[in-house]
């Protein structure tokens, strides 16, 4: 990356942290990716029932050795062999002691904004786990909450879509149908039974101080 735009990077990224921690969420940064495995490691304890909502960026990251290790207890999604055992995985996670997780778009006063479909990964996010883990790379920083719901209708559902293979429109025309509605409200969107925007969340000031750490990665990470 050219060093000039890093500074940037780093400043907007340094910006936004402060305001997390004014949320009450605890703020790390990671360079790169390959500096997240240890920042997560600290923030693990030994026994730890440990479980994740869907995420690119945690591939990405490379975390999958560390949760699968003998130190903690992984409730491993990719393992569940029927759509039942995933159901009563999602339900388990309310009693894990750390979700991880990554974030559809986190604006600059510090503000987390999540939009799913089956709503496990923003229940989890809102209440349940007693420790949660949010990995985001530089790219889902944004202005505002406008801004937010402008990413996830044209840069974080689409590409989800089709790697789920959602029968959407914005599967098919690469952004969401809203967007062409100039009086469009936040939630508008497809009538398809496919949309994976039906629920959303924005996590403000938090009540209980420090149980959503936010980690902000200096690379684009995910959708």
């Amino acid at each position: 990356m050219d060093e000039n735009k890093k500074i940037i990077i780093e400043k907007r990224i340094q910006k936004t942290g402060e305001n997390l921690l004014k949320n009450n969420m605890e703020f790390y940064y990671a360079p790169t990716k390959e500096n997240v495995l240890a920042i997560v490691e600290k923030l693990l304890n030994e026994g730890d029932v440990i479980t994740n909502g869907g995420t690119m960026t945690l591939k990405e990251c490379g975390l999958s050795e560390l949760l699968n290790s003998d130190k903690y207890r992984y409730l491993d999604r990719a393992k569940a062999n029927t759509p039942e055992d995933v159901v009563e995985l999602y339900r388990k996670a309310f009693f894990a002691d750390v979700y991880i997780s990554s974030s559809n778009a986190i604006t600059e006063d510090g503000v987390l904004y999540n939009v799913d479909g089956n709503s496990n990964r923003i229940a989890a996010i809102a209440f349940g786990p007693k420790s949660v883990i949010i990995i985001a790379g530089y790219n889902k920083i944004v202005k505002d909450l406008n801004e937010a719901e402008i990413r996830v209708k044209r840069e974080a559902a689409p590409p989800n879509c089709v790697r789920l293979d959602c029968t959407t429109y914005c599967k098919e025309k690469g952004e969401c149908v809203s967007l062409n509605n100039a009086g469009r409200q936040i939630s508008d969107g497809c009538t398809s039974d496919s949309r994976i925007c039906c629920n959303y969340l924005i996590s403000a000031h938090q009540r209980h101080k420090n149980r959503i750490k936010v980690i902000i990665v200096g690379e684009e990470l995910g959708f």
